[in-house]
């Protein structure tokens, strides 16, 4: 599994913040592995997925996050386009054309969980400090682990939402992400609430 070697490069200590984003990660790993294997018929790569949902979170080290351990200077919000320019310069060293690649598409992942994506409009309307461009989960992979993504906190990493707790959460960025999710809900795990 590539994660295991990236988190290691960048989490190289047995300390509070890697175990957080292992724990984390794993929670995400978990129920996009269990979508996936779910819905065979769509064909995905579970390796992928795995690896990708092990990753999205890599770049929280740069942030400025105390009560999750992260000491580095950024605004949590730019974790995900953090994490995908960590990936992005691995790509740079990498001589396998497919792991060249795989690593683009994990890539495109940590940029694009943040709610249910952010679009261009977003960015701007709401002054965050990313570039002003759409980063909105695309691929069936990207929607699933953002999903994920979203039941389980870093800030309170043994607590898993509910699907209604977790659209409440989602409420406060308005209304579009939280129909996203219900959406993403009933096709991914099939939610009839």
């Amino acid at each position: 599994m590539i994660f295991e070697k990236i988190i290691s490069k960048y989490y190289p200590s047995d300390d509070n913040l890697r175990r957080l984003l292992l724990h984390h990660s794993r929670q995400v790993a978990h129920r996009a592995l269990e979508i996936v294997e779910c819905h065979k018929e769509w064909g995905l790569d579970a390796d992928f997925v795995e690896d990708a949902a092990m990753l999205h979170d890599v770049g929280i080290f740069l942030c400025d996050a105390p009560g999750i351990y992260c000491t580095g200077d950024a605004p949590y919000l730019m974790h995900g386009v953090l994490g995908a320019s960590l990936l992005r310069s691995e790509m740079m060293r990498c001589a396998d054309e497919q792991e060249y690649y795989r690593l683009e598409r994990m890539a495109r992942v940590c940029e694009r969980h943040t709610g249910t994506g952010l679009t261009a409009e977003n960015i701007r309307g709401m002054q965050l400090p990313l570039q002003k461009v759409d980063l909105l989960p695309e691929t069936i992979e990207e929607q699933i682990i953002c999903y994920a993504d979203k039941f389980y906190s870093k800030s309170h990493p043994y607590r898993e939402r509910t699907v209604e707790s977790t659209a409440q959460s989602l409420r406060k960025f308005g209304e579009e992400g939280v129909c996203k999710f219900m959406d993403w809900a009933r096709r991914f795990e099939g939610y009839n609430g």
